[in-house]
């Protein structure tokens, strides 16, 4: 099909960009010969001065002589170690389906050279990892992005799964109602935090278990500094709870975990010899409590006597399932 000459411009930079890159030049002759492939007649001469026309838009054309003379798109929109950190991301995540994630790869694909791309089919789902299957959950974020920048309320279904894996919606269906306030993501799950119309108060949702969810035209709560960073560190596995003051100690090998689960601004005080004590706000629940188990010996609840009491029921309640 015969191309026009205007498009020679943009037709050598897309040749560039996609059939060209460090380690794979391409000569003046090579150039003729893609251009041909657009139905577009070109010279040596006109080559050189499109090359130039590439270079004051912005685009980085290198030159590198060995044998012959060749010419190379020296950095792309993203570097290729930036694209495997995507590529990592998009494959490991839990919320993208396993068929949107093979869609977003090969977009992102595009974004580099053809030679170069092929590195980015890295194969890096981890062991086991179970990949989302609510195809909606993607389309679920942009109509919440889209409630939270015109400040609007949002409607949406919400179910839970059988043992047959069919949904199974709440409320018999009926749609909830609520005010979108930020979007969260915690142990690999993608979370809408919001305020909920019928029980007037603050609660999240699992993004891949809502259903059509769709901004509508009514005003959202006006909703106060609300510290998002707070409310991430109370909730253990975001099992919401009721809400108290937890003195802790911790084995001092145990400072690094304390840092990634509360941040660098938890006040850890020496106790004794090899052992620093914390005092924070957390959601008391089984994920919390658990989260304390699997550290053994080297922590311990020291108060308040409510916490403490609720680790030991749910340790008598989990002896009972080995007991039979």
């Amino acid at each position: 099909m015969p191309g026009s000459p205007k498009l020679k411009p943009l037709c050598l930079m897309k040749i560039m960009l996609e059939k060209t890159d460090a380690q794979k030049p391409i000569t003046v002759p090579e150039i003729i010969a893609e251009l041909a492939e657009y139905g577009i007649k070109a010279e040596r001469k006109a080559i050189y001065d499109d090359l130039n026309v590439l270079r004051a838009f912005g685009i980085d054309i290198e030159t590198i002589k060995t044998k012959t003379v060749g010419y190379y798109a020296a950095s792309h929109l993203f570097d290729l170690p930036e694209l495997k950190l995507l590529v990592d991301a998009v494959q490991s995540s839990r919320f993208i389906t396993s068929k949107k994630s093979e869609a977003l790869i090969q977009k992102l694909s595009t974004l580099t050279s053809t030679a170069q791309a092929k590195q980015l089919n890295r194969q890096v789902y981890m062991a086991g990892r179970a990949k989302a299957f609510n195809e909606s959950a993607f389309y679920n974020v942009d109509a919440i992005h889209e409630a939270i920048n015109n400040g609007k309320k949002i409607t949406f279904q919400y179910f839970d799964y059988d043992i047959h894996k069919n949904r199974v919606f709440r409320k018999n269906g009926g749609l909830y109602k609520a005010t979108p306030i930020m979007m969260i993501w915690n142990d690999d799950k993608y979370y809408l935090v919001a305020h909920c119309d019928e029980h007037n108060e603050i609660r999240h949702y699992r993004i891949d278990r809502m259903c059509d969810a769709a901004a509508i035209d009514e005003d959202g709560e006006n909703i106060e500094q609300f510290d998002m960073a707070e409310y991430n560190t109370h909730m253990f596995g975001m099992y919401s709870g009721e809400l108290m003051q937890a003195d802790i100690t911790f084995e001092n090998s145990l400072v690094n975990v304390v840092l990634d689960q509360f941040g660098k601004d938890v006040i850890m005080k020496e106790s004794e010899p090899g052992w620093f004590d914390i005092k924070v706000d957390v959601s008391v629940s089984p994920v919390f409590l658990s989260w304390m188990f699997q550290l053994g010996r080297r922590a311990s609840i020291k108060g308040p006597k409510k916490l403490i009491n609720a680790m030991r029921q749910l340790l008598k309640e989990n002896m009972c399932n080995y007991n039979r």
